[in-house]
């Protein structure tokens, strides 16, 4: 807990009551206790004078890697909360891709214990859906909800047995939970290195079908219908995909999704000379994929905008093409290159930070997401309009694989409340 803190002539942005006004907002022992123009001061209260800049719900970050615990020299919980602090992030939920995989209850607890150690954005985890990620034996999910698991999945691994996948979905459907699925038929994308198609042939490299990601939202929506339960497709990045999704909530089925900020930035063409940065998984897809996703984004059918932060040190990076990892960081540049669909009149501002703040925090029923009196104090200060280029070798993330480097923005955080501190003040 911390003081009083006064956020003074501050455009206040809420995308959940469609909010863009400006005043003031009163923090008091790391809940939100007023909102309004002109708040009156008192001793004891710090003010800050936010000058016009916009004051945000903190974004909630629903897909890290974190490497911790197993490979900290790329990745600790500490470097990635730094990371994330800069870029605006005030929760992140991390994958239980580690060494060991998150799969027992005692695992669960270690992140919430060094979330709590730490004292800088909020750390959430997700559990394996099966053993090990292994695909075969489910876990046990009752247990692991109960100890803090936010959702379960095999990370970047698909549940490829179908049976498997069913009785998945009926278990959680049991406790009313909520199951992530990575995008991709395995069989179909093993031995691939990008997206299939006119570019890959060019290369010369192995292509992964944009059927591969189709396929397998196609029958997890049929399973669903099947079971009832939850489910949530990450980093949708083909048309195909997502149009699927589109009929899928039409019909009324109780899905969502998300993609990633390269999703919508990038395209295929991005590797050009074989750049090992620009590997990530699903592939970066086609100028017509790409151009899908933000219109995606823009209609609501895509729920939410995630980091799909994926570090990597130079070994498992600087490698042959079809030998090097797949992954991006991008906790620090998730808001700017968000803010990116607003600037190019793709998506009004507030279905920007829907995406960011409101959207994960409902499908992941977590507090926070909103300037609602009693909420907890997780708020970002931005300036919307701050044009900056993009230099990785400035990151406080340990990892630099991205392909951003020089790539001119509009947008960043210059501070970062957690639960009513500050945990991040960007120097001028």
């Amino acid at each position: 807990m911390s003081g009083r803190l006064l956020l003074r002539r501050a455009r206040l942005l809420d995308p959940a009551q469609k909010l863009d006004t400006r005043g003031d907002l009163l923090i008091e022992d790391g809940r939100i206790a007023a909102l309004g123009p002109e708040l009156a001061s008192a001793p004891g209260i710090e003010l800050i004078d936010c000058n016009g800049a916009c004051v945000a719900p903190g974004i909630i970050d629903m897909r890290v890697q974190l490497r911790d615990p197993g490979a900290e020299h790329q990745e600790s919980m500490e470097s990635a909360g730094q990371a994330a602090a800069a870029g605006g992030v005030t929760t992140m939920v991390a994958l239980p891709n580690t060494e060991p995989p998150i799969d027992e209850v005692a695992l669960v607890e270690f992140v919430a214990r060094r979330s709590r150690d730490l004292r800088l954005v909020n750390i959430r985890t997700y559990a394996a859906a099966t053993k090990g990620l292994r695909g075969h034996e489910l876990s046990e999910m009752g247990l692991l909800a109960a100890a803090g698991a936010v959702a379960f999945t095999d990370a970047d691994r698909a549940i490829a047995d179908a049976l498997v996948m069913r009785r998945a979905l009926s278990y959680a459907r049991t406790f009313d939970l909520l199951l992530i699925q990575h995008p991709e038929e395995p069989s179909l994308a093993a031995g691939g290195a990008m997206n299939e198609g006119e570019v890959a042939t060019r290369l010369g490299l192995p292509g992964i079908s944009p059927a591969a990601e189709t396929i397998m939202v196609e029958r997890d929506l049929r399973l669903v219908e099947l079971t009832g339960a939850r489910l949530h497709i990450a980093h949708v990045s083909t048309a195909a995909a997502i149009d699927a999704i589109r009929q899928a909530k039409r019909r009324g089925l109780p899905v969502t999704c998300d993609t990633a900020p390269h999703y919508f930035a990038l395209n295929e063409n991005e590797i050009g000379e074989y750049r090992t940065f620009a590997k990530v998984s699903p592939p970066l897809r086609h100028e017509d994929d790409r151009k899908s996703v933000v219109a995606g984004l823009a209609d609501g059918t895509i729920d939410a905008i995630a980091s799909d932060h994926s570090p990597h040190d130079q070994d498992s990076k600087r490698l042959p093409f079809t030998s090097a990892a797949s992954g991006i960081v991008g906790l620090e540049t998730l808001l700017p290159l968000s803010l990116a669909l607003y600037h190019n009149g793709d998506v009004e501002l507030l279905g920007v930070l829907r995406a960011l703040t409101q959207r994960p925090a409902e499908i992941l029923r977590l507090p926070g997401g909103r300037l609602t009196v009693g909420s907890p104090a997780d708020v970002i200060i931005f300036d919307l309009d701050r044009p900056w280029r993009i230099d990785s070798d400035r990151y406080r993330s340990k990892s630099k694989n991205a392909p951003y480097d020089g790539r001119p923005v509009q947008g960043m955080a210059v501070r970062t409340i957690v639960g009513g501190r500050t945990v991040f003040i960007r120097e001028s």
